[in-house]
């Protein structure tokens, strides 16, 4: 999750294919019909899933993650609790209602609220493929939150069942309040969603179609080659758009007087990492104002930016950040919760790259400054509190004891490394480097190995001993 984007600036259908090294690999596809009942804020869905086994294993079960049960509980710390729940304790769920393999129902379990476990009637082989339907109600807390309903929006970003990433086992990660505990393959989508026609949409993907019956609006989306798939829904949308090296871009916003400004930057953000990293490759991507409790998020083709934000110079960072993970998430993808550093110290340095080149208000060498100054004094506070502070990057979400911890290892600190690392490789090695890793992965799962094995084979320099020393805090920091 974004939320922490700006915090350092101050002080605290038809089956698509990806060739890889091994050969084509077929994508597994959804197909989703979901209605949203705006009294009963619940979302009514039967989902699809055709699965598609690139493992070498038979496997005997397909496992997916429910991340709407994550707020069965308050899914925040006490910091953004007011933030989150302006009206008080609300909590959400998914209710799995059927899962049918064919036309039978079929064997399954949930663990730890999290994971859907599907047995399998019979073993499916690699290379083979199986379609799955769920019946599901997603029931939003009232929450300023990824999934939720607020004053200004319905946002639904991780709501459906997700099939759980296959690495020699299902990865079943837990839920965090954290940073981004997800992790997904790409896979194509085609999604029917059903709401009252006084809303608008935004949404991952293209639009295909809408069509308007008794007040109600059925809009189709087709998104293909997405890491997963999010909307948002609003009374109050005002859409504005430009287009900018054939692709739209929107800003849904309410309540802006900066809108214009907000679009032009966006479309600036999106011609900058598609010169430094490589093509943005989809039709659209839509920046979303709505009620939320941290700074933003990003999903496929969509980002969430914070009405809370009051300052532009804020709203502007965030918006570059949020978008900058286009490419370091949604294109090239990681497991969020055990290597959260993988992508968000990338994110964060494309932010302060971007401001290198683009005059807002903020520039890059006062962003490296403001890193070091945070992280030192990060660093000094937890030493003369705690006795100790322990400053290693590589760690999953739930082994970070505090939010400022994880926010300086793994946003402040990562910006420094990446700062450092430019330093030491000059220019045209580093940003080879980022051109050879996005093109390496690009609608793929990257590990932290294959960065910097990727960032050492561009460079012709090992630098294994170079990351391994920020990322397990051997580079030491402090007065």
């Amino acid at each position: 999750m974004k939320k922490f984007a700006f915090l350092f600036v101050f002080i605290f259908a038809l089956p698509l294919f990806l060739v890889g090294c091994g050969g084509q690999v077929q994508l597994s596809s959804y197909d989703i019909v979901c209605e949203y009942d705006e009294n009963s804020h619940t979302l009514t869905c039967e989902q699809n899933v055709n699965y598609v086994n690139n493992s070498n294993n038979t496997l005997n079960e397909i496992c997916f993650f429910l991340y709407p049960n994550s707020f069965k509980e308050i899914a925040v710390s006490n910091a953004y609790y007011d933030r989150a729940y302006p009206n008080g304790d609300s909590f959400g769920d998914i209710e799995i209602e059927s899962v049918k393999i064919g036309d039978k129902d079929a064997e399954f379990n949930i663990e730890n609220e999290a994971i859907l476990n599907v047995t399998l009637f019979n073993e499916l082989f690699p290379n083979e493929n199986i379609e799955i339907n769920l019946s599901y109600v997603v029931n939003l807390a009232n929450v300023y939150h990824r999934l939720g309903y607020g004053d200004n929006a319905v946002n639904f970003g991780n709501f459906y069942p997700i099939l759980c990433v296959y690495d020699d086992g299902f990865v079943k990660n837990s839920f965090a309040s954290n940073g981004d505990p997800f992790y997904s393959d790409i896979a194509n989508y085609n999604v029917q969603i059903t709401f009252p026609s006084n809303y608008t949409l935004a949404t991952s993907g293209e639009v295909l179609r809408s069509t308007n019956e008794n007040s109600k609006t059925t809009t189709e989306i087709k998104g293909e080659k997405l890491r997963d798939f999010c909307f948002v829904l609003s009374t109050k949308f005002v859409v504005i758009s430009k287009t900018i090296n054939d692709v739209n871009v929107n800003y849904y916003y309410y309540d802006d007087e900066n809108a214009e400004e907000y679009l032009t930057l966006a479309c600036e953000v999106i011609e900058e990492f598609s010169s430094s990293f490589g093509d943005y490759p989809y039709k659209n991507v839509n920046v979303v104002k709505t009620n939320f409790c941290f700074g933003g998020m990003e999903y496929p083709n969509l980002v969430y930016i914070s009405d809370e934000i009051t300052d532009s110079e804020t709203y502007r960072y965030v918006i570059v950040h949020e978008l900058a993970h286009q490419w370091w998430y949604s294109l090239v993808g990681n497991n969020e919760y055990e290597e959260a550093w993988l992508d968000e110290s990338l994110t964060e340095y494309s932010t302060a790259l971007f401001f290198e080149r683009h005059d807002y208000g903020l520039n890059y060498d006062d962003i490296i400054a403001g890193a070091d100054s945070t992280y030192r004094l990060f660093v000094d506070v937890y030493s003369n509190v705690l006795g100790d502070v322990d400053e290693s990057m590589n760690r999953n979400l739930g082994e970070f004891e505090t939010e400022p911890e994880y926010v300086n290892c793994v946003y402040t600190k990562g910006v420094l490394m990446y700062d450092s690392l430019r330093k030491t490789l000059g220019d045209s090695k580093f940003f080879k480097c980022l051109k050879d890793y996005f093109e390496n992965f690009r609608y793929k799962n990257a590990s932290g190995a294959d960065l910097i094995n990727s960032f050492s084979s561009s460079s012709h320099r090992n630098l294994e001993g170079y990351f391994s020393s920020w990322l397990n805090g051997e580079v030491i920091f402090g007065n």
